[in-house]
C-alpha cells in the first residue's frame, strides 16, 4: 500500500503509521497508538533485564604456606561462590623470601582448582604478576 494512503488510512480510524521494519522489503508498518507502542517496548526492555544474571568475581587470598584447615574454609568458601554463579580469583601472595617458592604456591593453586574440579573449569591459568600469583575459575555451564 502507498506511504500517503497507508497514512490517510491510519488518521481516519485515530491511530499512527508506526514503522516496525524498516530494512525490511517493502518495509513494514502497523497502524496503532504511539504511546502504547512505547510502553509495550519499555516493558519488553524491563522485562529482558530482570531476566539477565550479574556476574560478580569473588576473590580469595592464599599464601604458599597455608595450613590444611585455613585451605579448607578457602575452599568452602570458593564452592558457595562458584554455586551461586559467581567467579572466583584466586591471588596467592608472595612476601620476602616466599618468592623463592613459586612452585609450592602453583601447586597449591592446581590442588584447588582440581578440588573444585566438579563444579568449576580454570578460566584463566596460574600466572605471576610482580609478587602475586593469579588464577580465576568459572563455573561450570549446566
Amino acid at each position: 500500500m502507498p506511504t500517503r494512503e497507508a497514512l490517510n488510512l491510519a488518521r481516519n480510524e485515530g491511530y499512527d503509521l508506526i514503522l516496525v521494519a524498516p530494512n525490511a522489503n517493502p518495509p513494514v508498518c502497523r497502524m496503532m497508538d504511539l504511546g502504547k507502542y512505547k510502553y509495550e517496548l519499555k516493558k519488553k526492555a524491563k522485562e529482558a533485564k530482570k531476566k539477565q544474571k550479574i556476574i560478580n568475581v569473588k576473590e580469595l587470598r592464599l599464601r604458599p604456606k597455608i595450613e590444611e584447615h585455613d585451605y579448607q574454609v578457602k575452599l568452602k568458601h570458593a564452592r558457595e561462590f562458584l554455586e551461586d554463579g559467581d567467579k572466583v580469583k584466586l591471588v596467592m601472595r608472595f612476601r620476602g623470601r616466599e618468592m623463592s617458592f613459586l612452585d609450592t604456591g602453583k601447586e597449591v593453586l592446581d590442588r584447588f582448582a582440581a578440588d573444585l574440579a566438579d563444579i568449576a573449569v580454570v578460566e584463566k591459568k596460574p600466572e605471576l604478576e610482580g609478587r602475586q600469583m593469579i588464577m580465576v575459575l568459572a563455573p561450570k555451564q549446566k
